[in-house]
C-alpha cells in the first residue's frame, strides 16, 4: 500500500484508510492533507445530512462551509470517544447549522393544537428507492421534516427535540405523528403510481 505522511508522521496506508483517531490527530496539527482527507471522507455524508433538513442546495452549501469552519476551529476541544465519534460530532455540528439556517429563515412553523389524523397502517418502505424516500422526506413541511429527522435519524427523544426547537414536548410528538402519516400517504401514492 502507498505510504502517506501527515504532519511529519508516515503512515503505511493511504489517507483514505487512516483511522479516525489518526485523522483527528492530523486535524489537531492543522495538517492540510489531514484536512483534505477529512473533507473527502465526510463531505458526501454531511451533505446528505444537511439535505435532510434543508432541501435548498445553495443553502446547504453555506451550511456546510460554516460547519466545516466550525469543525476545524473546534477540533482541539473535541473529546474522542472511539471510532465513529468524530463523524457523529461533525454530524451534530451540521444538524445544528441546518436548524440555525431554518430558524433564521423563519421556516420552522409549528402548530400547537393539531386535530387527530387517522394512523396509517404499515407501509412497505423497503419497496421505495432510497433517493425517492429522501425526496419524499424533503417534501414534508419544514416543521414536520425537522422533527421527523431529529427523531428518526438523530435518535433524539421528544423532550430533546422540544428543547432544541423551543417547542412543547407534545408538539414534537404530534409533529412527528403527522409527518409519519403524511409520509406514509406519499409512499402509498408513489407505490400505486409505480405498480407493475
Amino acid at each position: 500500500m502507498p505510504e502517506g505522511s501527515i504532519a511529519g508522521v508516515t503512515f503505511s496506508r493511504a489517507g483514505s484508510e487512516l483511522t479516525e483517531r489518526e485523522l483527528l490527530e492530523a486535524l489537531r496539527r492543522k495538517d492540510s492533507r489531514g484536512t483534505r482527507v477529512f473533507y473527502d471522507r465526510y463531505a458526501g455524508y454531511l451533505t446528505a445530512v444537511a439535505l435532510r433538513y434543508v432541501p435548498d442546495r445553495s443553502a446547504v452549501k453555506d451550511i456546510l462551509q460554516e460547519s466545516f469552519l466550525r469543525i476545524f476551529d473546534a477540533v482541539d476541544r473535541f473529546e474522542y470517544r472511539g471510532e465513529g465519534s468524530l463523524r457523529s460530532w461533525a454530524c451534530r455540528i451540521v444538524v445544528n447549522g441546518a436548524l440555525k439556517s431554518l430558524r433564521g429563515q423563519g421556516k420552522l412553523q409549528y402548530v400547537e393544537d393539531l386535530p387527530d389524523v387517522p394512523e396509517e397502517e404499515d407501509v412497505p418502505v423497503q419497496q421505495v428507492p432510497a433517493a425517492v424516500l429522501q425526496r419524499l422526506i424533503q417534501d414534508l413541511p419544514d416543521g414536520y421534516r425537522t422533527v421527523f429527522n431529529l427523531y428518526v435519524f438523530e435518535k433524539k427523544s421528544h423532550r430533546e427535540i422540544a428543547g432544541l426547537l423551543g417547542i412543547k414536548e407534545d408538539s414534537s410528538a404530534s409533529q412527528f405523528f403527522r409527518a409519519r402519516a403524511l409520509l406514509a400517504r406519499q409512499i402509498k401514492t408513489y407505490l400505486k403510481e409505480h405498480e407493475r
